[in-house]
């Protein structure tokens, strides 16, 4: 039977260098990212049986792939997909913790979950991060703004090459900075808070598409409405906000998005927001919905815009209505045609707002 390891693709160069160091340093509480399917956190997993793996995932896309890979992970590693980093069931903290990053990363995602790593480290542990930018500074200088003293471990071998640094933590970090932000945003004659984290679409603002899809909207009472991939939430909180007899559901493949939202419908005091995590399209009672709304990511080829549409057929009832808002409309021209009914666009300043009816 194949293993894990060989089941799957070779690691990322910052995350294979990270776990190569990681292996040499002692730790039986260990907390790990990836970039890929989590190859590090496995092979720490499979040479220290008796251990504690906490594999850390944001977007629960990334655990799924693991998890589709169908052969039997190491009995040491669990697999969470969380806004912040799960806690040690064995201790308070952890003895190591493995982060690999990219140098084309949000910076200040990477600055967060280094701090909240660090943060569960315990005092004597070590934090190892790997990046692949063999003339890095930037990570060098957030981690030396902790400070403690750093470590670097090149690797020019690596294609393309990669720059490993070590951290011992020696004290108590002496300030957590809060990345997040409140966003308060007008729906009409009310004022909305919408709560927002890095990693989260859009950090730190109202999207201008979301406020499109808002202004677009006309709901009647009682309408069952759907949010793809919700981000920060603003466009289901207004919504929500309309009338009470509105039921909104949204759903996000990311941990923090989920989170962000259910705190902002609780804050806003919307009890007609349900919020759940999901990554393939599985929605509550499908074949219910008045109207499901997207504004899918331009990455991916339409591969997630695709995904999009066919959670929105599944869901709507027969004669609800699809509204997408994007720059990129052609690919929905092409496609909704050949399957919807009723097929509309509209342009609004530089977006535009793509309609569709389940037939």
């Amino acid at each position: 039977m194949m293993s894990i390891t060989e089941a799957l693709p070779p690691a990322r160069p910052a995350e294979a260098h990270a776990a190569r160091v990681a292996a040499d340093i002692a730790g039986q509480r260990v907390l790990c990212t990836t970039l890929g399917r989590g190859q590090a956190a496995i092979g720490l997993a499979e040479n220290r049986p008796d251990a504690e793996v906490n594999l850390w995932f944001l977007d629960r896309y990334q655990k799924q792939l693991l998890e589709a890979a169908n052969t039997g992970l190491p009995a040491a590693l669990t697999l969470h997909c969380l806004a912040d980093p799960p806690a040690p069931e064995r201790g308070s903290e952890y003895d190591l913790a493995v982060l690999p990053v990219f140098k084309s990363g949000e910076a200040e995602l990477t600055r967060d979950m280094l701090q909240a790593a660090l943060q569960q480290v315990a005092i004597g542990g070590y934090l190892v991060v790997a990046i692949d930018n063999p003339r890095d500074r930037w990570l060098r200088e957030q981690l030396a703004a902790t400070g403690e003293t750093v470590r670097v471990r090149p690797d020019d071998a690596a294609k393309p090459a990669t720059v490993c640094y070590v951290v011992q933590k020696t004290r108590p970090l002496k300030k957590r900075r809060d990345f997040g932000c409140e966003v308060v945003f007008r729906n009409g004659g009310q004022l909305l808070t919408a709560f927002t984290r890095p990693g989260v679409f859009a950090h730190r603002r109202i999207d201008p598409a979301a406020r499109h899809l808002l202004n677009a909207v006309e709901l009647a009472e009682g309408a069952r409405v759907l949010e793809i991939g919700c981000g920060s939430g603003c466009v289901s909180l207004g919504l929500a906000a309309r009338h009470p007899s509105v039921e909104v559901c949204a759903i996000d493949s990311s941990a923090r998005a989920v989170d962000c939202l259910t705190r902002a419908a609780a804050h806003n005091q919307l009890p007609n927001i349900t919020v759940a995590l999901e990554a393939a399209g599985q929605v509550p009672d499908p074949g219910n919905y008045d109207l499901a709304l997207a504004n899918p990511p331009y990455y991916a080829d339409f591969r997630i815009a695709e995904l999009f549409v066919e959670s929105a057929r599944a869901a709507l009832a027969s004669g609800g209505t699809l509204l997408v808002v994007t720059k990129q409309p052609s690919w929905y021209l092409e496609q909704l045609p050949l399957s919807w009914s009723e097929v509309a666009q509209e342009m609004v300043k530089g977006y535009h707002l793509i309609e569709a009816v389940r037939p």
